[in-house]
């Protein structure tokens, strides 16, 4: 079922990427990560036991944790705070990526106190953002007014595709793989 979730999540991503006209070089850079991150995660649980490791991949999604949050300074629009805000959802996740790349996890791991102490906490950042994003309404295709409105009914799956892949990278650092 994970993996099924992620594969949707990634063909969501990249049908959203490549169907963006006028997106700028860095709404393609968020989408490319996105897709990135769904597809790793759609293969991680089929890697029999062995997670993507490497220092390689730990670099990687250290660099787009960073990218999120720094790239809202950029394009802020509102206030910084609400811009950066806004892009923890995607920082939390490539995060987890990262952690769970670096390190073993899950029950079977028999990992230190603080080892769990951050699997904990990333793991209920995650399920907040999943939470919130999920119980979002549908916004109202019709009447897009605001800003916000206009941009959720651009996209009006976002927040269900940026929910599902919170809950599904919350479910695989709780679960050894």
């Amino acid at each position: 079922m994970l993996t099924l979730l992620f594969v949707l999540v990634a063909l969501h991503v990249l049908r959203r990427g490549v169907r963006a006209p006028g997106a700028d070089s860095l709404d393609r850079v968020d989408h490319l990560l996105h897709f990135a991150m769904a597809a790793a995660m759609a293969i991680m649980p089929w890697s029999l036991g062995r997670s993507l490791t490497g220092r390689t991949t730990v670099v990687l999604c250290a660099a787009a944790t960073l990218w999120f949050p720094l790239t809202a300074l950029y394009r802020r629009a509102t206030g910084t705070v609400a811009a950066i805000a806004g892009r923890l959802p995607p920082a939390a996740g490539m995060a987890a990526m990262a952690w769970m790349s670096r390190t073993p996890h899950g029950p079977a791991a028999g990992a230190s106190m603080t080892a769990a102490l951050v699997t904990t906490a990333l793991t209920v950042c995650l399920l907040g953002f999943a939470v919130r994003s999920l119980m979002r309404p549908m916004p109202a295709l019709r009447t897009a007014a605001g800003t916000a409105h206009r941009a959720a009914a651009a996209d009006p799956y976002g927040h269900v595709r940026d929910g599902a892949m919170a809950l599904g990278t919350a479910v695989m650092l709780v679960l050894p793989h």
